[in-house]
């Protein structure tokens, strides 16, 4: 009792911590008005802040109990969608940021992903701002619900915890802090938490190497090793099935380039030299970060044994912390999941309230909204995304945290990734080829999921076993291309407006 009574007072100090970060942006940012303020931070963030922000919206709860729970269960064969997630960022800070930065400033100083892509083709036709806020609110309410989920999960496991309560202190929790202090509370509160979550992963194998090399030293239960369990091909041969896992492990790094709140990070950056900072530092957190969950796995399948079945495969972490380390202790490095399941869970809330209020709002419902008006559209948008959110991560049904992870992730990667991708690099990209590749990519990857997946039972037709993102991304681009090729070519200042973002110095 006195264990679960120092652990929840560690709990606490964090939960006090971050909601003292979003109490303190609403009261600095009183007087200043704008929905830049409020989803973009006036393009003022520092280049340290950026970084770890962009790398802690990204890294949610799975990367401390979905993808540990599967290398300490099924081995090495399952580290390719570290590598694939190394590959993504790297490509998406060298090739992505410093060009969105640059072309959404040129673009009419454009402030969402939506608004970028609308004003990249000078149009004033709504209909593509309409189509990516109603794709961001839908999938929004997804991802964030594998947050939510995650702390259901880590309250019960540690503290015994009612999951339903503990998920809703949690949303709760999360919708203040956000909603009170807008994109600097978020960005501030997921560079602490950035922190946290690197400490925590660099300590418990560490210490429980140490551990393991004393005298004496008995692991929790019997070491079983399959086969190929330090086999990067999980068949132990290159076979259907090795292939197929590494071409999906591979598949997650596609997702960066279209994951919106991550996305806005590059926007926000305010100079070139901050950007270059922050290149290095995301570039190295995010491997550092990948590198450490995998060394957890590891170290966990020899300090722990297999102790730990299948259905509890999530717990490796907080079992292990647990196991060696002084209860307050123990629960300041298991806040880093709550650290990564709120981190996410703010970005997300506020990348699709920026998306709802600014490109459907004001443009189809209240054209003539002013900005305290659409500064709390926004917080209303966060707080039903929120409430519909909860209802899925308490719904018994849903996927579990890595599943609503993987499905929320391969949506936004199959949708906006070629379509960003071209918007930056391609002249010729046309408005219409815009619309015709974010559906094309959202349908795909929704149809495949269901039909070809085998997420969904009852739907399935064949299990392919192949991760819906990378035929998504597939369909998106052939679609946007031919869609472009076939529609007429962009105008002389479109054209220009492209040349300009190019050429423009930071």
């Amino acid at each position: 009792m006195t264990n679960n009574y120092l652990e929840m007072v560690a709990f606490g100090i964090y939960l006090v911590f971050v909601i003292a970060i979003g109490v303190f942006f609403f009261v600095k940012s009183r007087n200043q008005t704008g929905d830049k303020a409020y989803f973009l931070g006036g393009r003022q963030m520092n280049g340290l802040v950026a970084a770890l922000s962009a790398g802690a919206s990204d890294m949610s709860a799975w990367v401390l109990m979905g993808l540990p729970g599967s290398i300490y269960l099924w081995g090495m064969g399952q580290v390719w969608i570290s590598v694939g997630l190394v590959i993504g960022t790297i490509c998406a800070w060298v090739f992505i940021a410093p060009r969105l930065r640059k072309f959404s400033i040129k673009a009419n100083d454009s402030i969402t992903i939506p608004m970028f892509l609308t004003n990249r083709f000078k149009s004033t036709n709504p209909a593509l701002q309409a189509v990516c806020a109603v794709i961001f609110v839908v999938v929004y309410c997804v991802y964030s619900a594998s947050s939510i989920s995650a702390c259901g999960s880590l309250f019960k496991n540690v503290f015994g915890w009612d999951p339903l309560y503990s998920m809703i202190g949690a949303t709760i929790i999360i919708l203040l802090y956000t909603f009170l202090g807008g994109f600097n509370a978020v960005c501030w509160t997921d560079f602490f938490q950035g922190m946290l979550m690197l400490m925590a992963l660099m300590a418990a194998p560490i210490v429980a190497l140490f551990v393991m090399n004393r005298p004496g030293f008995a692991p929790v239960a019997e070491v079983v090793t399959g086969e190929n369990y330090y086999n990067l091909l999980s068949s132990g041969k290159f076979d259907y099935d090795s292939i197929k896992d590494i071409l999906s492990g591979l598949g997650w790094g596609l997702g960066y380039m279209g994951m919106p709140h991550i996305l806005v990070r590059y926007m926000s950056i305010k100079s070139g030299k901050e950007m270059r900072k922050s290149q290095i530092i995301g570039c190295f957190w995010t491997t550092i970060i990948l590198i450490m969950a995998s060394v957890v796995a590891l170290v966990a399948h020899q300090f722990l044994g297999t102790s730990l079945a299948e259905s509890e495969r999530s717990l490796v972490f907080i079992t292990m912390v647990r196991a060696l380390f002084p209860a307050f202790i123990s629960g300041i490095l298991l806040s880093a999941i709550l650290a990564a399941s709120m981190s996410t869970a703010d970005s997300q809330l506020l990348a699709s309230s920026s998306a709802f209020a600014t490109d459907l709002y004001k443009p189809l419902i209240h054209k003539d909204a002013k900005d305290k008006e659409m500064l709390w559209v926004g917080r209303g948008i966060v707080a039903l995304i929120s409430i519909v959110a909860l209802f899925i991560a308490i719904n018994p049904k849903s996927s579990g945290i890595m599943g609503l992870v993987e499905c929320a992730w391969g949506a936004f990667g199959a949708a906006f990734g070629p379509a960003i991708i071209l918007a930056l690099y391609w002249k010729r990209f046309t408005y219409h080829g815009a619309i015709a590749g974010i559906l094309a990519g959202f349908a795909t990857d929704a149809l495949w999921y269901c039909l070809f997946s085998g997420s969904v039972e009852s739907l399935c037709v064949y299990n392919t076993g192949l991760y819906e993102i990378i035929p998504g991304f597939i369909v998106s681009m052939i679609v946007a291309v031919v869609v472009s090729l076939i529609d007429k070519e962009p105008s002389k200042d479109i054209q220009n407006l492209f040349d300009e973002s190019v050429r423009m110095k930071d």
